[in-house]
């Protein structure tokens, strides 16, 4: 009889322990992961930036989990996104930054973030950015259902623009649809070959509100004023207004957990700011001193401090895990000038890291990550080493659901460190840049590489080599003293290690 008892006591403490909090274990956490776009490690006043404030994202990281050693897998953002939907490092599937008309990237027939998330009977959804392309076939007609695409990889909703506000097509799409079509005024892409009779911001820099910097792309089809990267005609209807892309992105998201608070859900809730090019609304021009990039991060803040006041309004704070990130460093001079570098006004977007977007050094991959789970999260600043891509084993643990045998491969379960029960991460973790680079235990190796070592059109170190570079994180952050040819058994160390890892052994 007594082991009976205990036996109940056990399991019954099991079901308890979910929520932390005493709830049964039918009402899983909801799960709203919000994710920037090129904010870099310093970007934020809760990361130390003194010449701008963002009370909002520095609430949510008083009240939860502040890593400071949190990284994405890449310093760009299409390959980031894809280790975070698959959990698996995407330079093996040579992912990189898509143009806005590619294929889907992502294999419908695999585990991925929100199909573990919809398997654990949860209700998914993505708003905002995807660039994960769209479709078996680079040649689609926009003006029809496009599939395969974020529904069939695990969302059950999807309101999203294909690629990047600075791509064409420039326009939203629902549940695989353009939105507005109309059948006499069909929409034709092409990123090759000009289409159409619409303006150039090459031929016609005269109509551009934001001149596009030299030789980085930006000067072909003007939608809205602001030259694009590839051609596009038609469906003038369906083109979204730049000022206009956040809020209706916001309200979209809004809409979903006022729609689902009585059910779990999993929202990828995915901003657009501060990428290029940076249009915010009308009420954050000019309001915080440091151009367009800066006025940005304002609208991206106060964005987040809507989300929070949508999900305490629908009776949710204590029951929902909010996770606020950026998919890679960041970037000022990136296709226009916007005033990024003019008024950069002693800010420090990477904060005391080397590099930034495209970047093999810290600047590239280490970024802000904050985890609140108010009642079941203490608040604190944790040291773990952790990554996106560990997010699919990880909420796999959480919610019970295992991962099938060789997908997700990359990721590790990391639960308790994103839960703050522990300081202990990641061991190793390979990093994608301007070269690959591999960390072990505050160690880091960079590969040599021939390509340049600062980018000529963004004027960021890439970290690119021709010979081998070693950095002790520990002591040097800002990754300013070469150690390799003082540790050259470490450098060889690394370097297997990172040729091992490189042939699919982890």
């Amino acid at each position: 009889m007594k082991k009976i008892v205990l036996i109940s006591m056990l399991v019954s403490a099991t079901f308890l322990s979910f929520g932390q909090q005493g709830k049964k274990a039918t009402q899983k956490p909801n799960v709203i992961f919000i994710y920037a776009d090129d904010l870099g490690y310093g970007d934020l006043s809760s990361y130390g930036a003194t010449k701008i404030s963002t009370p909002n994202i520095d609430r949510l990281a008083k009240q939860g989990i502040r890593f400071t050693n949190a990284h994405c897998t890449s310093a760009t953002c299409t390959p980031s996104r894809y280790a975070l939907m698959t959990g698996e490092y995407p330079w093996r599937k040579g992912a990189a930054i898509l143009p806005g008309d590619a294929a889907l990237i992502i294999p419908t027939n695999r585990i991925t973030l929100p199909g573990m998330f919809k398997n654990a009977g949860y209700q998914t959804a993505i708003v905002g950015k995807w660039h994960l392309g769209l479709g078996a076939e680079v040649a689609k007609n926009w003006n029809a259902e496009i599939r395969p695409g974020p529904n069939e990889v695990g969302f059950d909703y999807s309101f999203i623009f294909p690629a990047t506000a600075d791509r064409v097509p420039t326009v939203f799409m629902e549940n695989g649809k353009v939105l507005a079509t109309e059948a006499q005024d069909p929409i034709r892409v092409d990123y090759y070959k000009k289409v159409g009779n619409d303006p150039t911001g090459e031929d016609h820099p005269e109509l551009l509100k934001m001149k596009a910097s030299p030789g980085q792309g930006h000067n072909q089809t003007i939608v809205n004023g602001i030259g694009r990267i590839g051609y596009m005609s038609g469906g003038h209807k369906a083109r979204w207004v730049d000022e206009e892309l956040s809020l209706t992105f916001l309200s979209k998201a809004q809409r979903f957990i006022e729609e689902h608070k009585t059910q779990p859900f999993f929202l990828y809730f995915a901003l657009t700011e501060p990428h290029v090019p940076r249009m915010p609304a009308t009420m954050f021009k000019g309001k915080s001193g440091l151009g367009y990039r800066g006025d940005a991060i304002l609208q991206l803040d106060w964005t987040v401090g809507e989300i929070l006041k949508q999900v305490k309004l629908s009776g949710l704070a204590k029951n929902t895990i909010i996770i606020f990130t950026s998919d890679n460093g960041p970037v000022l001079n990136d296709g226009y000038e916007d005033e990024a570098v003019t008024k950069l006004n002693g800010h420090t977007p990477a904060g005391p890291l080397r590099g930034g977007k495209y970047s093999a050094f810290e600047g590239g991959t280490r970024i802000p990550f904050i985890l609140s789970w108010p009642g079941a999260v203490k608040p604190q600043t944790s040291l773990a080493l952790v990554c996106q891509m560990d997010l699919l084993a990880s909420f796999s643990k959480l919610l019970h659901q295992p991962v099938p045998n060789g997908e997700a491969a990359d990721g590790e379960n990391l639960l308790n460190a994103f839960m703050g029960k522990t300081q202990q991460g990641r061991k190793v973790l390979v990093q994608q840049g301007g070269a690959l680079s591999v960390v072990k235990d505050n160690w880091k190796y960079i590969e040599p590489s021939k390509g340049a070592a600062v980018n000529p059109l963004t004027q960021i170190e890439t970290g690119s080599a021709p010979g081998p570079q070693l950095y002790n994180l520990k002591d040097d952050i800002g990754e300013k003293n070469n150690l390799a040819a003082k540790y050259p058994d470490k450098v060889k160390e690394l370097a297997a290690l990172l040729a091992k890892i490189q042939g699919g052994v982890k």
